[in-house]
């Protein structure tokens, strides 16, 4: 009924409205001044008190709506708090008048956001319009995965667009290039890792995740082979893509964007009749390639003098690193379909993918490991 959905979407509103309002700027702030772990720390305690007072208002039957206007509550607490830190630490003056255009390709980036927006909801929009409901279903259960491995990738790069930011505006050459080969193999690295333990894992997932339903067939091995790799692309990206932010080129990349958003949407409508969801996915898969090499091309000749090859030999090891550790754990069983068994399975496909993936970079990147492992030691000594 009408009075049921909309009191539902009211609800749900709530927080997003207020993150979007007056939440997102402090946000921004904060991030350009390197103090990111201010809004994680808020984010991290409302997700706790959140899932605390959702489990306790299911418990005691509480309808959808109330659970619903209660997380918004609860969420809206992060953005209130970072309106009164940025008013403590920081002194604004809102009453100046700016006497030329601050933000300068400011069309530019929102062309580029909202091509980019497009790209990462064609699949579920073009399997709406054109393919069944079943594969509507089907799609959304395998996404609920991928993108929480996703946003965890992608929470580990907050902080790197202001630092490559310094350095530019500072012309800080050879301290950037040090820094943004460390960024791109440690993105490369964590995304191969992560994504090859998923791929692997994730079809054992679902299963666990839908068993006992049947309204349609949740058990398609290549379509979450391929919607994996897509994802994976999409944060293969990421240091190319942080970089063009950093440097500001909105203008000169935007064709970038909307060549991918294009070729998304042609190649999904065209084969989603023929294909269903493997269809949809190979239309991801070729946007995130195009689009990922694209921008390692452009950062190589534009902003960084970064060579090419440098990016095709992470991408080399990065394959080597599949193939080797998907063929040592492909075959692991999940012995039964219960979240116990696959936490079993999970533990066991990972440690083999650590270990793999530490001894190839003990071979083709040892100078990088090291430093990494003398962060974390240094880290570890000061805590």
């Amino acid at each position: 009924g009408f009075f049921y959905s909309a009191t539902l979407i009211a609800a749900i509103c709530i927080s997003s409205f207020a993150q979007y309002y007056f939440g997102i700027v402090n946000s921004l702030l904060l991030s350009a001044d390197q103090k990111g772990y201010i809004q994680y720390t808020a984010q991290i305690i409302t997700i706790v008190l959140n899932t605390i007072a959702c489990a306790v208002l299911i418990y005691l039957g509480c309808s959808i709506q109330i659970v619903k206007l209660t997380t918004s509550l609860v969420f809206l607490l992060k953005p209130l708090y970072l309106v009164l830190y940025v008013k403590k630490h920081y002194s604004i003056d809102k009453s100046i008048k700016y006497t030329e255009e601050p933000i300068k390709q400011k069309w530019n980036g929102m062309a580029q956001h909202f091509a980019a927006y497009v790209l990462s909801g064609t699949d579920s929009i073009v399997l709406t319009l054109f393919s069944t409901l079943a594969n509507v279903s089907i799609y959304s259960v395998y996404h609920l995965a991928i993108a929480g491995v996703k946003n965890a990738l992608l929470s580990m790069t907050n902080g790197f667009q202001s630092l490559i930011g310094e350095m530019l505006a500072k012309k800080e050459t050879e301290k950037l290039k040090n820094f943004f080969g460390y960024v791109e193999w440690f993105l490369h690295t964590g995304t191969t890792l992560v994504f090859g333990c998923t791929g692997v894992l994730l079809v054992s997932f679902v299963k666990v995740y839908t068993n006992g339903i049947d309204d349609a067939d949740y058990i398609q091995p290549l379509f979450a082979i391929l919607i994996t790799i897509a994802n994976a692309g999409h944060c293969l990206r990421l240091p190319y893509n942080i970089m063009i932010l950093a440097a500001g080129h909105y203008k000169q990349t935007q064709s970038n964007y909307i060549i991918a958003m294009v070729l998304n949407i042609v190649i999904s409508i065209a084969t989603v009749k023929l294909w269903g969801l493997i269809g949809v996915a190979i239309g991801t898969l070729i946007a995130m390639f195009y689009q990922t090499v694209w921008m390692a091309w452009y950062d190589s000749k534009n902003i960084i003098n970064w060579p090419f090859k440098t990016f095709l030999k992470q991408c080399g090891v990065d394959a080597i690193t599949v193939i080797i550790a998907s063929l040592a754990t492909f075959k692991i069983p999940l012995l039964s379909v219960s979240y116990h068994a696959w936490f079993i399975q999970a533990i066991e496909v990972f440690a083999i993918w650590c270990v793999i993936v530490l001894i190839i970079n003990l071979i083709f990147y040892k100078d990088k490991l090291s430093a990494a492992f003398a962060k974390i030691s240094g880290k570890l000594k000061r805590a």
